[in-house]
């Protein structure tokens, strides 16, 4: 059975705990990477807390664009030297963003956000693209938060990259 409601009433850990088994099994079976990261996306959206924007930008060569994402409308290329998309993906490393507008070169898509969790995915030192979170609460995101969406990304890049 899938999240149809906030895993909210949990405790965090446990929220990742059952959030990792459903994504593994959304993702049996299957390797197309836009089906599972639609999938995940919506996944997450209906499970987290005080999101507004949960989705995936995909490295094309030379920008991130916007793959599948469960939110506003958003930014359909993000150069890698601007944002938090930008920094994780440059660096490849994670980014949590208490404030938002205190992080220089921010792209305010949603104005409402205030936070933002950015994982980036690599595969064989090759840059894929990145997962983004984006919250209207200041400081939506901790350490726990961080390693429950790197377990997560990790299952989506087992998912899509088992060859």
């Amino acid at each position: 059975m899938f999240v149809t409601a906030s895993l909210a009433h949990l405790p965090k850990a446990e929220q990742y705990r059952e959030l990792a088994h459903q994504a593994r099994a959304l993702m049996e079976g299957e390797t197309d990477r836009i089906a599972n990261a639609a999938n995940m996306a919506a996944l997450v959206m209906h499970a987290i807390s005080d999101l507004n924007w949960a989705g995936f930008y995909f490295y094309d060569g030379t920008e991130l664009v916007l793959g599948p994402f469960q939110g506003k409308p958003a930014c359909l290329r993000i150069p890698l030297n601007k944002g938090v998309c930008g920094a994780a993906a440059t660096t490849r490393q994670a980014q949590c963003v208490a404030d938002v507008h205190a992080f220089p070169g921010h792209i305010a898509c949603d104005v409402a956000s205030r936070s933002e969790l950015v994982i980036p995915l690599s595969r064989n030192e090759q840059l894929i693209g990145v997962w983004d979170l984006d919250s209207p609460i200041p400081a939506r995101f901790d350490a726990e938060d961080q390693a429950g969406m790197q377990v997560l990304c990790d299952i989506y890049m087992q998912a899509v990259y088992k060859k």
